[in-house]
This record gives structure tokens, C-alpha cells and sequence, in this order.
């Protein structure tokens, strides 16, 4: 490498010396070109041959070449054509720099013999750089407080070019505080200089960055730009400024304590010490300093204890801040608080009706008002209550509910009505309040009493106590109170003739029933009235009853013989003839007794006798017959006592005499003994009548007995038969005959009766069946066959 490098230095020397030789033999000709800078390698120049009058065989020939001043080979000749092109691309700013003009000197060199040719290439600028400026950036600083027009020097921009391709102009961006001036230095060069026009303000625009622009005289012109960094030096000039008058900021209510809440950041537009801020709260309250608290250095405002939007919704806080200057500034802070569903509903009773009466529709019952505390839909309610009521919620004002019925209501149905007022809040969680209130529904006189019957029958035994309790009805209101209260009463009866009032009463409080004096069921066996049973409401609603009351048979009656009377007169006596068989019909006690059923069965007992065993009693009908067949041997006169007694609980029982004389036949006349003699002397003429009578009777009884006699003959066969022939005919009064036919008359037999009447007393005269059964005479019949006769009578024979 060193020997190259030595060989192309001697070379280069060699050359120079022979283009100082051509250079001092070169003829007086010398030719000139010129050529634009940044040509294309190349590029014509011009024909060297035809400019100097060589031929261009000539050139080959005698080795022709260009050799340049620099030795450079900026230029190539061509010996083919004599063209001389360009070797390599022209930089006039290398070649010359800031040299006007721009000529490269070369010579063309030709042997055989040696001859030289001078020539110039002028190199023309072109616009192929842009002005430059040394500092990328330039650095300015200006106190905020210069006053406008003042200048300062700038750095100046290169430009390579010459000419009108050289740096003509400077231009500064757009900005409102300065503009460039142009000062010319007198050699060619101009430099620009910063004019203030507008002072500065620090806290405005601390810094400043301006673009300065260079241009030349190109076409089209070519820039080159710079930066002026200008910094705006600070006065304390500037109180600090918030971003904004006011900051606003919702916080939860239920946020704990510590709680960072907002950051308050003021700006101060100078520098250093000067726009160091501090805050702090201005005129607080004592509420605000317990509530909130400030960082004085970060702005920072923290929660110091909870909030609660029930009590305050909002805080308004003014906040200051101070520069290190002493200047201030202040703003508001508006806390407000967001309300949370921390409240259920609060239900207020204005007016609450505790009782209304059931036939009233549409009734006011209750006015109230609701509310919650919260807000937003945390604060708006829905009301209501049990569907199944016959209630409904009616809203009024505002928040104000009333509670009214909806249709008339039934108190006998449901007397009281719980109701659940429901309030519930739109909030999440949905909160709600019940509140409970009791209706009670007042009673209007709409049921009148009811019987628990419609009709009673009661029962009471005869000869009762005055006052007696035999009953009650009962009756019930399904009202209430007064209008449930029944009071009974006594209808007046149907039957006029009834002497109700004097029968009975009733309690008017309680519908007991009670007998005002002894009753006869011989009198009086039922009777029938109304009860009516009223409430005290108003107007008073009524129901009736009837009530049936049976007397109930006491054995209170003792019975009473019919026949033979026993009436004080004298004694009826029997006639019997001797010849009667055994069974033969004496007579018959008749006898009746005022008491009904058991207590009037009658039984008949021969109690006493003359001759014990001769006559016997029929215990069911009183039938005195003949035990056995008479003898001359039984005395004329017998005495009978009958005893008849009924079968009552305890029995009553009455007794009777009878007169029985024994005949030999019925022509025999009728001698009275000297105390019925004695007794007729006595008798009145009640009993003179019945004397007559009884003597018709006897005829006609006589005449009976002859016919009884003639038929028996007749008809002897038949000893066991008994005859019947036609009599008088009757029937006693209802109220005497037993229907059971124990006690009275059997249908067997016809009586004839005879009456008598007298002030004093009513009397019945039973005489001797008109055609008697008597059983035909046998011989042959021993006492057992009577006995045996009589025990089928069931007679009683003491």
C-alpha cells in the first residue's frame, strides 16, 4: 500500500510539472465555459476540438487531454468526438466556497509536438442548500417586567449558496409579543435582532418557544428554522388561582370517616417560592371543621365523622389558598351529601275514627300522612293495605292518605277489623313500615230477636204454688248493646175469654215464665198466648212466639159416687129376691172421678158387709152382685160399704152405703124401717119429689119383674143367658163419663135416671136394671160352682 501510495504521489508530481512547462509555452488562446452546478456526470460541456480548430484524429493521435488547475478530474475529454463532458458532479460550494465566480482553470495537453490550451469552466450556483443556523435551539431569558421595543441580538443563519441563492430575509412564527428585525452589517450580511412588542407575563406563558426562520433568494426559496426558547423570568405578581370558582362533589352518606373526598388544587403563575401554595378552611363553621378536614399542602379534603343527609344535605365550604408571597385566592367547595335507604317510612295518625257504624258506606276512618326521610326514589313510598278489607286508601294532599270503608259493613258478620297500613319505599333495599289500627264496627239496630223457637210448649202440674216458674222463652239480637237488650212481653190473647193476666206473667228480662195462682187441670187442661220479645234500639225491632202451656193432671180429686146419691137424703135400698141365683146384679155403683188418666181409673172394693160372702163387688165397674144363691136363713137387711178408690199417686178413694133387703118377691110391699121413717119425716121437698119417683120407678120396675118372671118360664132352657129389654135411653155429660169405661156405666147395661133438682144440690137416682139377667135356678150347682162364678166377675166379697 505504501508503494502505491508513493508511485501516485510521483505521478501526480511529474504531471504538474509538465502543466507548468504547457502553461508557459501555451499559446495566447484560451477558451471559456460554464456549466450549473450538480450536473450529471457525463453531462456536454462543449466540443474542445471544433473550439479550438483541431481536427479530431488529431486528437487521438497526439494524446490529447484536460488536466485541471487541482489537479482534479472534474473534466474528461473525448477523443472520438472532441466533446469535452463532465467527470463528476460540481459542488460550487466545495469548489469555491463563498468565492463569486466560480472558475476551475484546466488546460488541454497535446504531444508531438507539445502544445498547451488554456481554458475556464465556470461553475454557476444553483439553490442546493438551505440557510442554516449553527444552534438548534436558542436560549432567551426575559424578565416578565422588560418594557416593549426592547431588542435582542440573534444568532445569524448560513447559507452556502451566493447570490440571489444566498440568505435574503429572517421571519419569525406568529406570536403576539414578538416580531424580528433586520440589521444589515454593511459587508453583504444581514442578522436578525428579537424586538419586544408586547411585555410578558410569566403566570401567562412562562416560556415561549419562536420559531426563526431564514430565507434565500432562490426560486423557489429554501428555509432554514431555529428555535428561540425564551424563558419568562417571575415576579411574584400573581395570587394563586383555582381551576374553578366553585367545586361541587357527592358523597355518600354512609361513607366512613378518613374518607378522601376531593383533592382542591390551586395554581399559582409564578415561580419558586412564590407559587408554593398552602390551603386552609376559610370562615368554617364549627360543623364544617368536625366534619371535613384539608391538607394544607396537597389540597386533599378528607372525611373527619360521617355525614347524614337527614340532618344536613349539603356543606358549602370556602377554602383559601396562600402563595409563599402572602397572595391569596379563595373558592367554594359544595359537599352534598347522597342519601342512601337508611330510613324506613315514617306513617303520622292525624285522625283516627276507632269506631263506625255498620250501615254507613264510605266512611272516613282514618287521616294520615307519610314520609321518608331519604330522597329520590329512596324517598317515594307506595301505600296500601290487606286486600281482602272492604276498606281502600284514597290520597288526598301531598303525602296525606285518607282510609275509608268501602261499603256499608255488617257488624253481626265481623264486629272488628284489624288493619295493616303498609308503606313501602322505592329505595334498594326497599324499607317499608307497617302500621296497625283496629276498626271496631258500632252497632246499628238492623236484626230484630230471634226465638230460639217458634213455638213452646211448657208443662205444669195442677195445684201449683202462686208464682210458680214453669218456663222460659228466650230470644237473641245478633245486635249489640242497647240494641241487643230483649224485653218480653204478653200478647194479648186470641180468646177473649182466657184470663191471661191472671195466669201468668213473664219476667221482662230474661223471658222466664211463672203461673200467678194454683191451676186446675179439672178447669183448665191447656191454653195457648203469644210472647213478644223487643229490643230497646231505636226504632225498637219486635218478634213474637207462642207458647203452649199443658196442665198436667194431679190426683187432686178424690171420686165421687154417682149413685146411690150421697146427698144426706135417705138411703136408697136394693130389693133382691130371694130366689136370685148367684151372680144375680144388685146394683151398680156408679162413680166418676174429676182427675184424667191414671188418676182417674177407679177400682171398687166391697169394704164392709152384713153377711161376709153373700155379695161380692166387680173391682173394675162396681157391679154389686149375689155371691151364692140366697136361704131362708140370711137375714132381710144387709148393709153394704162399697170403697171406691182411684189409682193416683197417693190413691183417693170415697165409700158408699147400700140398703140391700132380701124380698120373696117383688108384690111384697115395701116396708121402710123406722129410721128411714124417721128420715123422711126429715126430708125436704127435694126429697118428696124423689120419693114419687121412686115409687113410679118401682111400679114400672114391678112390671119389669112380671115380665122377667113370664120370660123365664118361657124359656127355661136357657138358665145361663141373660134377658134384654128395651129402656130409656141417654148419655151423661161428657165431663162425667170415664171414656176408659172402668169407672162409670158399662155399655152392657141401660139405667134409667132419675133426676131431681133443688137450689142446693143435683143429684142422679140409678134404679134397678128394667130387664135384669138372671140366671135360670139349677138345682144341681153346688157352692164351688158360685164361688167359681163369682171369681170370674172379680168380685171383691169381705
Amino acid at each position: 500500500m505504501e508503494i502505491k501510495g508513493v508511485l501516485a504521489l510521483q505521478k501526480r508530481q511529474v504531471l504538474i510539472l509538465f502543466v507548468l512547462l504547457g502553461l508557459s509555452q501555451a499559446g495566447p488562446e484560451s477558451v471559456r465555459y460554464s456549466v450549473a452546478e450538480e450536473t450529471e456526470v457525463g453531462s456536454f460541456v462543449a466540443n474542445l476540438a471544433r473550439d479550438l480548430g483541431l481536427g479530431v484524429e488529431e486528437l487521438s493521435s497526439r494524446e490529447a487531454r484536460v488536466v485541471s488547475d487541482d489537479n482534479e478530474k472534474h473534466l474528461q475529454l473525448d477523443l472520438l468526438t472532441g466533446d469535452l463532458l463532465l467527470n463528476e458532479k460540481l459542488d460550487r460550494e466545495e469548489l469555491c466556497g463563498f468565492t463569486e465566480p466560480c472558475v476551475l482553470h484546466f488546460q488541454m495537453v497535446l504531444e508531438n509536438p507539445l502544445e498547451f490550451f488554456r481554458g475556464e469552466l465556470h461553475v454557476k450556483d444553483i439553490n442546493d442548500h438551505s440557510p442554516m443556523f449553527l444552534d438548534k435551539e436558542i436560549l432567551l431569558k426575559i424578565s416578565e417586567s422588560t418594557s416593549s421595543g426592547t431588542t435582542f441580538l440573534m444568532e445569524s443563519a448560513q447559507d452556502l449558496d451566493v447570490g440571489t441563492n444566498s440568505l435574503q430575509n429572517y421571519t419569525l412564527s406568529p406570536n403576539s409579543h414578538f416580531y424580528i428585525k433586520i440589521r444589515d452589517s454593511g459587508d453583504g450580511k444581514i442578522y436578525p435582532e428579537l424586538v419586544l412588542d408586547r411585555a410578558l407575563d410569566h403566570e401567562e406563558e412562562p416560556e415561549l418557544t419562536l420559531t426563526l426562520i431564514a430565507l434565500d433568494g432562490g426560486s423557489p426559496p429554501r428555509t432554514g428554522t431555529t428555535l428561540v426558547l425564551i424563558k419568562v423570568l417571575d415576579i411574584n405578581d400573581n395570587a394563586p388561582e383555582f381551576a374553578q370558582r366553585l367545586y361541587e362533589v357527592h358523597v355518600l352518606e354512609d361513607t366512613p370517616a378518613g374518607s378522601w373526598i376531593i383533592t382542591i388544587s390551586a395554581k399559582d403563575m409564578d415561580s419558586g417560592n412564590y407559587g408554593k401554595i398552602s390551603y386552609t378552611f376559610l370562615h368554617a363553621s364549627e360543623d364544617i371543621r368536625k366534619t371535613f378536614e384539608i391538607n394544607p399542602i396537597s389540597g386533599e379534603v378528607h372525611l373527619r365523622s360521617c355525614l347524614d343527609f337527614e340532618v344536613i344535605q349539603f356543606y358549602t365550604i370556602n377554602i383559601q389558598a396562600t402563595d409563599g408571597g402572602g397572595l391569596s385566592e379563595e373558592c367554594s367547595l359544595l359537599v352534598k351529601v347522597v342519601d342512601i335507604n337508611d330510613n324506613p317510612p315514617e306513617v303520622t295518625i292525624s285522625s283516627f275514627t276507632k269506631t263506625i257504624p255498620e250501615n254507613a258506606s264510605e266512611t272516613l276512618v282514618a287521616l294520615f300522612s307519610v314520609r321518608d326521610q331519604d330522597a329520590g326514589d329512596n324517598g317515594r313510598m307506595v301505600c296500601s293495605i290487606q286486600d281482602e278489607l272492604p276498606f281502600f286508601l284514597k290520597p288526598t294532599f301531598k303525602n296525606f292518605f285518607t282510609l275509608v270503608s268501602e261499603k256499608a259493613l255488617d257488624r253481626e258478620t265481623r264486629s272488628e277489623y284489624n288493619i295493616t297500613i303498609t308503606v313501602t319505599d322505592l329505595g334498594t333495599p326497599r324499607l317499608k313500615t307497617q302500621h296497625n289500627i283496629t276498626v271496631t264496627v258500632s252497632d246499628v239496630n238492623d236484626n230484630a230477636p230471634a226465638f230460639s223457637q217458634t213455638t213452646y210448649t211448657l208443662r205444669v202440674r195442677e195445684n201449683n204454688s202462686p208464682a210458680l216458674h214453669i218456663g222460659s222463652v228466650s230470644a237473641t239480637d245478633r245486635d249489640s248493646g242497647a240494641n241487643a237488650q230483649v224485653t218480653y212481653s204478653l200478647l194479648p190473647p186470641a180468646d177473649p175469654q182466657l184470663p191471661l193476666a191472671s195466669l201468668v206473667s213473664i219476667n221482662a228480662d230474661n223471658g222466664q215464665l211463672f203461673a200467678l195462682r194454683s191451676l186446675d187441670y179439672e178447669a183448665l187442661q191447656a191454653f195457648e198466648f203469644g210472647v213478644r220479645a223487643a229490643d230497646r234500639g231505636s226504632p225498637a225491632l219486635s218478634s213474637q212466639a207462642r207458647v203452649r202451656v199443658l196442665v198436667l193432671d194431679d190426683n187432686d180429686n178424690a171420686p165421687f159416687v154417682l149413685y146411690p146419691p150421697q146427698n144426706g137424703s135417705a138411703p136408697c135400698t136394693e130389693l133382691v129376691p130371694r130366689a136370685a141365683e148367684a151372680g144375680y146384679l144388685v146394683t151398680k155403683v156408679v162413680a166418676v172421678d174429676g182427675d184424667s188418666g191414671q188418676n182417674a181409673w177407679l177400682s171398687y172394693q166391697l169394704l164392709k158387709a152384713t153377711e161376709p160372702g153373700l155379695f161380692g163387688v166387680w173391682a173394675h165397674n162396681g157391679e154389686v152382685r149375689t155371691a151364692r144363691l140366697l136361704s131362708e136363713r140370711d137375714a132381710v137387711k144387709h148393709r153394704l160399704v162399697v170403697l171406691v178408690k182411684d189409682n193416683g199417686e197417693p190413691p183417693r178413694s170415697a165409700s158408699v152405703t147400700l140398703h140391700v133387703l132380701l124380698v120373696d118377691g117383688f108384690s111384697q110391699p115395701y116396708l121402710p124401717l123406722p129410721e128411714v121413717a124417721a128420715a123422711e119425716a126429715r126430708a125436704d121437698p127435694l126429697t118428696v119429689y124423689l120419693v114419687v119417683a121412686l115409687a113410679s120407678v118401682s111400679s114400672l120396675f114391678l112390671f119389669s119383674v112380671l115380665v122377667f118372671v113370664a120370660v123365664r118360664l118361657c124359656r127355661r132352657s136357657r138358665a145361663a143367658s141373660a134377658g134384654r129389654c128395651s129402656g130409656p135411653e141417654g148419655h151423661f155429660p161428657g165431663h162425667l163419663v170415664d171414656v176408659s169405661g172402668t169407672g162409670t156405666l158399662s155399655q152392657s147395661y141401660q139405667y134409667e135416671v132419675c133426676l131431681t133438682g133443688d137450689s142446693g144440690t143435683n143429684e142422679f137416682k140409678f134404679l134397678k136394671p128394667i130387664i135384669p139377667s138372671l140366671p135360670v135356678p139349677d138345682t144341681g150347682r153346688n157352692i164351688g160352682g158360685n164361688e167359681n162364678f163369682r171369681n170370674s166377675f172379680g168380685f171383691n166379697i169381705q
